[in-house]
């Protein structure tokens, strides 16, 4: 089965686990979801995530979703840049997330990372999705 968007693909299948209350959820494998999920535990929004086969021998990532006192540490995850439409942001205008409460994820020159981060590093980039 192929994937018009993988990363909206992986965002929708969080948010649905989420929903369900799910302490995991697989998504299958690849490098630019693994540098997104190294975001998202680096930042403290899910407690990490390990690689496996599934029955097919596919490699997928089983992420381990974060609650805190029964509530999921991730309020809102959605896709910005789409395959229709990118969405790009130099260091100048990236966009603050609930007033630094969350953050943005970009795809920069010097690899994925948090809007923090690239403010830090003085790079701008794509903007792949914004969380909560």
């Amino acid at each position: 089965m192929s994937f018009s968007d993988p990363l909206g693909d992986m965002l929708t299948r969080i948010r649905n686990a989420i929903m369900r209350g799910r302490s995991s959820v697989t998504t299958p494998a690849s490098n630019l979801r693994g540098r997104v999920l190294d975001v998202l535990a680096d930042e403290g929004f899910i407690r990490g995530y390990s690689e496996a086969k599934n029955d097919k021998g596919f490699r997928v990532f089983e992420v381990e979703l974060k609650y805190f006192e029964g509530e999921a540490v991730i309020r809102e995850i959605k896709r910005i840049s789409k395959p229709g439409r990118r969405v790009y942001s130099s260091v100048k205008t990236l966009p603050q997330v609930r007033n630094g409460l969350g953050i943005s994820i970009l795809s920069t020159p010097k690899g994925v990372m948090s809007d923090t981060a690239a403010r830090e590093n003085n790079v701008g980039g794509e903007v792949l999705c914004q969380v909560s």
